[in-house]
């Protein structure tokens, strides 16, 4: 095992979450450190597709790691099989200045040439990229107790039960890009999106007033099915707008605009694809009774 560490830099390539500014720094520092380090596109991709290239760069030694929040970037190694050691460093490109990460880094700080035509190079993976923006929630066990809630909650099949009865990430291709549904109904503030923008779904550090500390049982068929389409129906009485022959642009604009206003922060475009309520109520019906499951099979309790 080498005393040197390593260096990880992640682009963060599919999100506009980090400046650009920043990023160029740092990589125009590290590269002209002379310093080896290992670059790669989005680690959130690499984490869903469980890369090796992570777990060999988190094999021992003392490594650096220069991404987003520490919380979300632990939990997106431990995803991948690839839990980083204990005495890993995480900086923070979406809040801490370019000079900083590169003292933490170890390598010294300059201004980046005008005109240095900088680009990320990516280091090459295992597997190649899919045509998918990593997009996808990541499980903070050390806040994990269990509850099944966004077993329970999610109609998409995001979430499944190991053989250990755990809840974990199974299919993180399918959650629906930019919608952080499932964060708002775990009770303990577990679940982190790494590429949201507000705190602490984002793996910021949560604080007391974060976290919601008791059970909460949360009906889906309620939340996106009755409720919504009875507003629907109530906002369309003589309303020309519902009318049998309306322009179905405008009805579509405005069930998006109906189905925002009742659900929250869940993208407009998943809203409006929701299957129809008899459907979504099977679904919501089907995600409870795998929660449901889990507890008649183990002693996992409420």
């Amino acid at each position: 095992m080498t005393d040197t560490p390593k260096i990880l830099f992640c682009q963060c390539a599919n999100a506009e979450i980090v400046s650009e500014t920043v990023k160029t720094a740092v990589l125009w520092n590290l590269r002209r450190s002379g310093v080896p380090f290992l670059s790669i596109p989005d680690l959130c991709g690499l984490s869903a597709r469980r890369d090796p290239v992570l777990r060999r760069f988190a094999e021992g030694g003392a490594v650096r790691v220069a991404a987003c929040y520490p919380r979300a970037v632990r939990w997106l190694f431990a995803a991948a099989d690839a839990a980083l050691p204990a005495e890993a460093v995480v900086f923070n490109l979406r809040v801490e200045t370019a000079d900083a990460i590169c003292t933490g880094l170890g390598v010294d700080c300059g201004v980046p040439e005008t005109g240095c035509g900088m680009s990320v190079a990516a280091a090459e993976s295992s597997t190649p990229n899919p045509p998918w923006k990593p997009w996808f929630p990541v499980i903070d066990y050390d806040r994990c107790t269990g509850c099944m809630q966004c077993l329970s909650f999610c109609l998409f099949g995001v979430y499944a039960v190991n053989d250990r009865s755990r809840i974990e990430v199974h299919n993180p291709e399918q959650c629906k890009n930019n919608c952080p549904a499932c964060s708002r109904v775990c009770p303990e503030t577990a679940i982190v999106f790494p590429k949201h923008r507000a705190s602490p779904i984002n793996g910021a550090a949560v604080s007391p007033s974060d976290a919601v500390g008791k059970p909460m049982k949360v009906d889906i068929s309620a939340l996106l099915g009755g409720d919504v389409y009875s507003r629907l129906r109530e906002r369309g009485k003589g309303s020309q707008r519902f009318a049998g022959d309306r322009d179905p642009e405008t009805a579509l604009r405005e069930r998006q605009r109906c189905l925002a206003l009742a659900a929250g922060d869940i993208p407009p475009e998943v809203l409006a694809n929701l299957p129809p309520p008899e459907e979504l109520a099977r679904l919501a019906a089907v995600a409870q009774e795998r929660a449901l499951q889990v507890y008649r099979n183990s002693d996992v309790k409420t």
